[in-house]
């Protein structure tokens, strides 16, 4: 199983939830909101060979904490992967819409200057506005646009941009996010739970709970739940062979 975007630093207990995945023989991508999570989130992976650690700004915390920039600068070339990143166009956070688009060019501007990086994004009702840096930018990186929620036309748009998805259990509850999940290229998916922050039944969402998005995904492809899992791990080892990282 592939879990292609978790914040494992902020479940109750990071450690046991990484044993587990380990158990599991999970793939996972622990992201990071801050670059000042970043050393000891990434030392929760050290020595674990399928758990990697995205070096992330959120873009809720872009105004608190643009001041690490020059952290986050320092870091980059110490991992392969970005996230989280983004632009978040919510009615609670548009007043802080300046903070978020200076960081967000800070950022793919400094991937793209380093030959590029795999980067997880947030785009919730800014799917539009991250398309538009995305294409300023060309060449920061492999885009993965976590948890996609914007309109049929973005979706399209990003299609043909390019883009990777990372699908999860709570997205596909929703009518509309099944809808987006079925017009979205298969080779061209990812798997993620968005844990602890995505929930089931008022619970957080695990990483080995990326099954459930499985099952979902083998009905829209008409596919064994077993094929769909395979199809998955075939487009985890495109995305890296593309972004220069395979057998990583």
């Amino acid at each position: 199983m592939i879990d292609f975007h978790c914040h494992l630093d902020l479940y109750p207990n990071p450690q046991g939830v990484r044993d587990e995945c380990v158990k599991r023989g999970l793939y996972a991508l622990s992201v990071t909101t801050t670059p000042s999570a970043w050393k000891r989130t990434s030392a929760l992976s050290a020595d674990t060979p399928c758990i990697r650690t995205g070096l992330g700004l959120h873009p809720q915390l872009a105004q608190e904490r643009q001041n690490e920039l020059a952290l986050f600068d320092s870091l980059l070339p110490e991992t392969h992967y970005i996230g989280e990143i983004g632009l978040d166009g919510a009615v609670e956070f548009r007043s802080r819409w300046r903070s978020q688009t200076l960081v967000f060019e800070h950022v793919l501007a400094k991937c793209r200057a380093v030959g590029g990086r795999i980067m997880s994004l947030h785009s919730r009702r800014a799917s539009g506005a991250v398309l538009d840096y995305l294409e300023k930018y060309t060449g920061a990186g492999s885009p993965i646009l976590h948890w996609f929620s914007g309109s049929l036309r973005d979706l399209d748009r990003a299609i043909k941009f390019g883009c990777w998805f990372s699908i999860g259990p709570a997205m596909i509850a929703s009518k509309k996010g099944l809808s987006l999940a079925a017009r979205m290229p298969r080779e061209h998916v990812l798997t993620e739970s968005d844990g602890p922050f995505a929930q089931l039944n008022g619970r957080a969402i695990m990483p080995w709970q990326v099954e459930n998005a499985i099952q979902v995904l083998s009905q829209i492809w008409s596919l064994s739940p077993v094929e769909a899992e395979q199809n998955i791990h075939r487009n985890l080892q495109t995305l890296l062979a593309e972004s220069g990282v395979a057998g990583d």
